[in-house]
């Protein structure tokens, strides 16, 4: 059944393989079930109900990844959006988490909708790659703020903004040598290195009395407090086009590039550049951002972290459906999500923060035209707080820098016709 659900001879690989990676998958990424909760809790969403949702999410993503398109490619809430949904959508622009999830509902139909018809094409060919260099890095900046201010060392000061805070403190401490253990574990391929550092230090906190134990195994918590409390009428407000927008830009970038990363990686990838069942990939992406909407999560998508597993010889959907047992199973580990502190998943955030912000060496520096606009994209979100106003103060600058310097010819229309748009926006709600 195996063979024929996933062709496994012909993709020349083994169940114990598909298997092996599949653990290996879950082990890179299985941080994001500590770390998501903890972020969507500042939001007002409760913590074991968003732990529940973020387990099966995740799960239904990959079953529809294994099923759908057959690729060895893990899903789960991703980081970036979930900071966007709680300190931004719900904490700044003072939204309900309902109306966040019914935003993030909307932009998982018209990701859809842009998957089925030729749109994604056109959208992704229209970017120039400096911009999206730029939004990756921008959003990295963001949870490097996020994270630095979970962990007490970045606080907030009248006379200069922010400042640092106090700096012999136990959670700055601990999250420091959280870091510092996740980087060296990663420099030395430890498998599971993020996990291992955020498990470090709450384990040493417990053990030091600085936090509470709840225990490890449990039944799984209710989904209920969550599931089904989109608020679709709220999110279809005028003033949330920009949200809506944000998430199903960021959504549909992230993984049209990690997707084609990881077919690159795994020697999926046609001679001509094209993947293989690339529309089926994003349709069961967009398709497990509703469903993720749907249970109570901030956007569900392709993780990067799936190329430990094609690493690990994972080359077909039975490792994504390994991934999918493994986070189903996850749902009974609640009471330990539940003992670890904002400063021990802080580490984990500062730590993908650094792998995202790599992402400015491939701007085009020598062209002052190209870079300018992908510095201000990617500074506004950190100094603004916002994925969204980052992304429009790119599209912004970038049309104008080109405009007054005479590079018309690289003014793509839909860069143009955002651009206007964005600056309407601005005009008619300031």
């Amino acid at each position: 059944m195996l063979e024929q659900l996933f062709k496994l001879s012909e993709n020349k690989t083994t169940v114990r393989t598909e298997i092996v990676a599949g653990i290996t998958t879950f082990l890179t990424m299985a941080y994001i079930i500590f770390v998501n909760p903890d972020i969507l809790s500042k939001a007002g969403m409760p913590f074991g109900a968003v732990f529940a949702s973020t387990c099966v999410a995740a799960a239904i993503g990959c079953l529809l990844m294994a099923f759908l398109a057959n690729y060895p490619i893990a899903l789960a809430p991703g980081m970036g959006l979930n900071a966007y949904f709680a300190f931004v959508v719900v904490g700044q622009m003072k939204f309900s988490w309902q109306v966040a999830l019914g935003c993030v509902f909307l932009s998982g139909i018209l990701f859809f909708i842009i998957s089925v018809l030729p749109i994604r094409e056109w959208i992704v060919n229209a970017i120039p790659r400096s911009l999206k260099m730029a939004i990756a890095a921008g959003i990295g900046l963001f949870l490097a703020l996020i994270a630095l201010k979970n962990a007490g060392i970045v606080v907030a000061n009248p006379a200069t903004m922010v400042a640092h805070g106090d700096l012999a403190s136990w959670p700055v401490l601990m999250a420091t040598l959280g870091f510092a253990l996740i980087v060296a574990l990663e420099y030395r391929k430890v498998l599971g290195g993020v996990i291992i550092g955020i498990l470090a230090v709450t384990i040493v906190s417990i053990i030091a009395g600085q936090q509470k134990f709840g225990g490890i195994v449990d039944m799984p918590p209710s989904i209920a407090p969550v599931f089904l409390q989109m608020d679709l009428g709220g999110a279809l407000q005028v003033g949330l086009v920009t949200v809506v927008f944000a998430f199903l830009f960021v959504d549909l970038f992230d993984n049209t590039g990690t997707l084609i990363a990881l077919a690159h990686r795994g020697g999926f990838m046609r001679p001509d550049g094209t993947v293989p069942r690339l529309n089926r990939a994003l349709i069961s992406d967009s398709a497990a951002a509703m469903i993720g909407a749907a249970v109570g999560t901030s956007t569900t998508t392709s993780y990067i972290e799936s190329a430990s597993g094609i690493n690990a010889g994972g080359r077909t959907g039975l490792t994504a459906l390994t991934v999918a047992v493994l986070f189903l199973l996850a749902l009974f580990i609640a009471p330990l999500a539940g003992s670890i502190p904002p400063y021990a998943t802080a580490p984990a955030l500062l730590y993908v923060a650094c792998l995202m912000t790599r992402g400015l060496v491939e701007i085009e520096w020598n062209d002052i035209t190209e870079s300018a606009p992908a510095v201000i994209t990617a500074i506004a979100m950190p100094f603004t707080f916002s994925i969204a106003e980052g992304i429009a103060f790119g599209f912004i600058s970038y049309a104008g820098i080109k405009f007054v310097a005479g590079k018309f010819a690289d003014i793509h229309p839909a860069v143009a016709i955002l651009a206007v748009l964005f600056v309407i926006k601005y005009v008619v709600m300031p």
